[in-house]
């Protein structure tokens, strides 16, 4: 079985669609360059988006245009909510993966004001914990069953 490819120009096109450039300082999730890691990380989902890219395409040709990253920006909504609505959860799985994708970057995270560093060890203070609160749940046995 041979993996699908995506059509890069649009797959960027849709993820600027999906998470758009809020200013200078927040760009949309295509021109952050999220696009080759979230493709890597989509797996047999893969062949869920590009079929959802390829319907992008067509409708973009359907209204004179070469493909969906051709759509002038405030064209593009539109065929996406059609085609999310064409191939059920096109829009859900691509939207669910580049949030982890868009949100972990360091860029974003410096851009809305947060600390670009590993909460732990360096990053945040944790307070030690009283461990003996626990000893209830460690007393109380499995409370599920093995298959």
């Amino acid at each position: 079985m041979t993996k699908a490819s995506l059509d890069k120009e649009t797959f960027i096109a849709l993820l600027d669609v999906l998470i758009p450039a809020r200013d200078e300082s927040l760009p949309g999730a295509g021109s952050l360059g999220i696009g080759d890691a979230l493709e890597a990380e989509l797996g047999e989902s893969i062949a869920l988006v590009a079929e959802g890219l390829a319907a992008l395409d067509e409708k973009a040709q359907a209204s004179g245009f070469s493909s969906f990253a051709g759509l002038p920006a405030e064209r593009r909504t539109t065929p996406v909510n059609e085609v999310a609505v064409a191939i059920p959860g096109f829009v859900e799985v691509l939207t669910y993966h580049a949030y982890g994708f868009y949100y972990g970057d360091p860029r974003v995270v410096v851009a809305l004001g947060l600390k670009a560093e590993p909460a732990y060890p360096g990053g945040y203070e944790l307070e030690p914990g009283n461990l003996a609160k626990l000893d209830t749940v460690r007393q109380s046995g499995k409370l599920y069953r093995e298959v």
